[in-house]
């Protein structure tokens, strides 16, 4: 996204984003995995090198507290549940956009420094200071 400066573009741009944000619909975080298993009897069609096992068996992971929860989703869920996983996804794309756009605006809105600001800025002495900080403790 190109950096946006005009604070009426920004203006715009935040309100198309918070509108957007407006029509979030159902939200689920992770992945969704079908998986497929061998249940292990020598007679079962799985049994075979060609045959990629029984499924799939669909599951939601994600991260809960550092920890790795799954979920095990029914077959006629899945695209549900894929939707959901997209807007999750989407919802966290325009959560940055506006931030980036707020941050803009944030910006634009600071006061623009006087003329008489800059001179004095300017004139600074360019020594450090020669103030000394007292010793630091050695303690821990």
């Amino acid at each position: 996204m190109r950096r946006i400066t005009d604070r009426q573009e920004l203006e715009k741009r935040r309100n198309e984003v918070r509108e957007k944000l407006a029509s979030i619909g159902h939200l689920r975080p992770g992945s969704l995995v079908g998986r497929y298993r061998k249940c292990g009897k020598p007679n079962c069609h799985c049994a075979t090198e060609e045959e990629g096992g029984h499924g799939p068996s669909w599951s939601l992971t994600r991260r809960v507290g550092g920890k790795t929860v799954t979920r095990v989703i029914p077959a006629n869920a899945v695209a549900q549940t894929q939707e959901q996983i997209a807007e999750y996804q989407r919802l966290r794309r325009l959560v940055g956009e506006l931030v980036e756009v707020s941050e803009g605006l944030c910006e634009a809105l600071l006061p623009t420094p006087d003329a008489h600001e800059e001179v004095e800025k300017k004139g600074a002495s360019k020594r450090p200071s020669t103030r000394k900080l007292p010793p630091r403790s050695k303690r821990s």
